[in-house]
């Protein structure tokens, strides 16, 4: 099973519609299996005092509210509209998360078939009873959440209608960029057994690296955020990949999942051109004379591995040898 890349616009656009179009072109030809925006009304999302977090008054460098700086990033329906147009001519999927009631119903106009509670929505009980409610595949993000947090969202999304086996959880950390030191990325392990769910991992470190550690160990769903460059002025550029980093990670996944294999341990059609040269055979170590007991004296084991397996060892030591042999001869048996 292929791991989900969701490449992870947001709002890398800046607010412009032709600069969200070049992401889809971007990630469509990177090879994302998604690319997400975000969708909300600023009026709805914040309050219009509420501050900056510290990640965007660096990346921003000026000390607008959270809600001047979140009007310019809002995207209308005619753009939903519009962007959906763009993923079908590039032959990606369009995908967006709410942030507040009035865009989830805007979504739900758009009839997606993927949908997201993000970080921040966590707790949200109205909105997580509303997406489970649409009864079809969600990504549950669980950046800043307590495992305990966590079974709260899965339980309500059950209750509300949607299936466990349609729940995906995604391991995050809030913050942009996220310390390396601060990933713990094993809790993504911790939280797929513990709830018995698919895990994916939606990730907010620098460079590709972490991603693919997520995929080899386990994770279904992959998001990242991405960028047309991260010189641009904006939130969260900084923490974003540009378009050649982002076609290099998925490049690196799609390698990683042919490499993880379906977990039998069986020789491979390459190796097993390669066994007999590089496993041994008894062979003497001396000339022996036939009638001669064989003994550690006068066997040894050396390449190439096409006779008898050194394996019989024991049983042969303390027999007779049947015929003459030559130093280096293959024993016969």
């Amino acid at each position: 099973m292929k791991t989900i890349i969701i490449a992870e616009a947001g709002v890398n656009h800046n607010g412009s519609l032709e600069t969200a179009k070049e992401l889809i072109a971007e990630a469509s030809k990177a090879g994302a299996n998604y690319i997400k925006f975000q969708t909300f009304l600023a009026e709805n999302l914040v309050t219009k005092d509420a501050k900056q977090a510290d990640y965007q008054k660096r990346n921003l460098g000026n000390k607008m509210s959270q809600f001047e700086m979140l009007r310019k990033l809002e995207l209308t329906l005619n753009d939903h509209n519009e962007l959906i147009k763009c993923c079908k001519k590039h032959k990606i999927e369009f995908f967006s998360t709410a942030f507040d009631m009035h865009s989830l119903g805007l979504l739900m106009s758009l009839r997606l078939q993927l949908w997201k509670v993000p970080s921040g929505e966590i707790t949200n009980l109205p909105f997580i009873k509303k997406i489970g409610s649409l009864k079809r595949p969600v990504l549950l993000s669980t950046g800043m959440a307590t495992m305990g947090e966590i079974e709260s969202a899965i339980e309500i999304l059950e209750q509300s209608g949607t299936s466990r086996d349609q729940i995906t959880v995604l391991h995050c950390t809030t913050d942009y960029p996220a310390s390396i030191d601060e990933i713990n990325l094993r809790a993504m392990v911790t939280i797929g057994e513990a709830f018995k769910v698919k895990f994916g991992y939606s990730d907010h470190s620098e460079g590709i690296e972490i991603p693919l550690a997520a995929v080899a160990m386990g994770a279904t769903v992959i998001e990242k955020h991405f960028t047309l460059d991260k010189s641009m002025k904006g939130p969260d550029h900084k923490a974003s990949l540009e378009p050649d980093e982002l076609k290099m990670m998925i490049a690196g996944i799609r390698r990683i999942e042919r490499a993880l294999g379906d977990g039998i341990k069986r020789p491979t059609l390459g190796e097993l051109k390669n066994k007999s040269v590089a496993r041994k055979s008894i062979v003497a170590a001396r000339s022996i004379k036939k009638g001669n007991i064989f003994s550690e004296k006068n066997l040894t084991v050396k390449r190439p591995g096409d006779g008898l397996s050194p394996m019989n060892w024991e049983q042969l030591i303390g027999t007779k040898a049947d015929r003459d042999y030559q130093k280096d001869e293959q024993i016969k048996q």
